[in-house]
């Protein structure tokens, strides 16, 4: 028989995303709703190693559904990836009799999880908080829609100022190995152009197009670029199209950071919520080591080390559709 589970810790792990903070309330409540007790974690597995933990109650979590960031904290931990580590995180779950971990992050913070409890059997649950909406087994991430939605309105502000000049803008929005905020900003704003890390830039091409819609005397042009893409710098890329097309105005907007913060959508609280709810019910009837995701708006879960393995694949269809509407 599964041992039952009667305390529970969550975290925040890896870069932060609008919603988390939704998502540690969900757990929390619903694990207090079921008769657990709660423990929060500071700063990811770094805490947990150096037993930051304190015990959480209903109050703890008032007040923070409409806050972005965490307030848990959230690292990155590198003393996590060695066997000392993880055994000292151990120790401290002990010392405070937690037999359960609900973990809000992404790829990097799954595989942790993973290694985790295949070493120990401390059944991990996973929750998706990730601005990029890079994980498999998930249509939608939390803190994503949020993120998009930064892009979108600041970019919508950046094409007056283009339009008011006859300008070609190139804005660089996040995304170090996805590109999903680049096309979905890109296509909600009427980019002529697209440049993600999953496809290959043909520069060459990129040229040309900018050159023919100058020559039909369309001036002002908008060009999304994400950051981990092969000219997903945008201050070298405007120096390539400068040089080749050097009458064009080009202006760059890195929007940077801004991107991660503020209070999280509706979309993205509900979506909180929901897996939180969700994590800890896992956890009560023995459904170990999955990621909690939604597909076909279902609630869907993925082994851990899958989410881990396999990355959300973007459809070709996606860029073809940019490059009709932009014509």
């Amino acid at each position: 028989m599964e041992k039952k589970v009667t305390k529970i810790g969550v975290m925040t792990s890896g870069g932060d995303s609008p919603g988390m903070n939704a998502a540690i309330r969900a757990v929390v409540r619903t694990g207090i709703y079921n008769g657990l007790e709660v423990y929060g974690i500071m700063r990811g597995y770094s805490g947990l190693i150096e037993n930051d933990i304190f015990k959480m109650d209903s109050r703890s979590v008032a007040n923070i559904i409409q806050r972005g960031g965490t307030i848990l904290k959230t690292a990155r931990s590198k003393a996590f990836t060695s066997p000392e580590g993880r055994k000292a995180a151990y120790n401290n779950l002990k010392q405070h009799g937690i037999d359960g971990l609900v973990i809000i992050g992404g790829d990097g913070s799954f595989k942790g999880a993973q290694t985790f409890s295949n070493e120990y059997d401390i059944p991990c649950i996973g929750l998706p908080g990730t601005i990029d909406k890079d994980i498999a087994g998930t249509d939608v991430t939390i803190g994503f829609d949020t993120a998009v939605n930064t892009a979108v309105e600041a970019i919508d502000k950046i094409r007056d100022t283009m339009d008011a000049h006859d300008r070609l803008f190139i804005v660089e929005v996040m995304g170090r190995d996805a590109g999903y905020i680049a096309l979905h900003s890109g296509i909600a704003t009427g980019a002529e152009n697209i440049l993600i890390p999953e496809n290959k830039t043909d520069i060459e091409e990129l040229i040309c197009s900018l050159t023919e819609k100058e020559k039909r005397k369309k001036l002002v042009n908008l060009v999304v670029v994400a950051e981990g893409g092969e000219y997903g710098d945008a201050n070298k890329l405007a120096a390539i199209v400068k040089e080749r097309i050097p009458s064009a105005d080009v202006r760059v907007c890195i929007l940077g950071h801004i991107q991660r913060g503020g209070s999280p959508s509706c979309e993205d609280r509900l979506i909180a919520s929901h897996m939180g709810y969700y994590a800890v019910e896992s956890l009560l009837i023995g459904r170990h080591n999955v990621m909690i995701g939604v597909v076909n708006n279902k609630i869907h879960y993925t082994p851990l080390d899958k989410a881990v393995k396999e990355k959300q694949k973007i459809g070709q269809e996606w860029m073809k559709i940019v490059k009709i509407l932009a014509s």
